[in-house]
C-alpha cells in the first residue's frame, strides 16, 4: 500500500519561503559588506523593512525581488523548492 502523498500547508510554505528570502538577502548583503543602512538607501526603503525582511518577517514579491536586485547588483535565482538555499541574489559578472 503507497503512502498517500502530504500536500503542503500554504502557511508553512509562505513562512520558509519568507525566511529563504531573508538569508539570500542577508548574505547578499553582508557578501558586499554593506550595514543594513547602506542597503536601506539603496533600495529605498527604511532599515526596518530591510532588518524584517532578513529576520524572515516578509513574503516575496516580484517587484520587491526586483528592486533589491538592482540595490545588490545581482540576479536573483529561484528553485522549486521551498527551504533555504530556494532563492539566492547572484552577482552580475564583472
Amino acid at each position: 500500500m503507497r503512502p498517500e502523498p502530504q500536500i503542503e500547508d500554504p502557511e508553512r510554505i509562505m513562512i520558509r519561503e519568507a525566511l529563504a528570502f531573508g538569508k539570500a538577502l542577508y548574505d547578499r548583503r553582508t557578501a558586499l559588506g554593506l550595514s543594513v543602512a547602506e542597503l536601506a538607501e539603496r533600495a529605498d526603503m527604511t532599515e526596518d523593512d530591510v532588518e524584517c525582511i532578513e529576520e524572515g518577517g516578509t513574503a516575496p514579491t516580484v517587484a520587491l525581488l526586483r528592486r533589491l536586485a538592482a540595490a545588490l547588483n545581482a540576479d536573483v535565482r529561484l528553485t522549486s523548492g521551498h527551504d533555504l538555499g530556494s532563492v539566492w541574489f547572484e552577482p552580475h559578472a564583472a
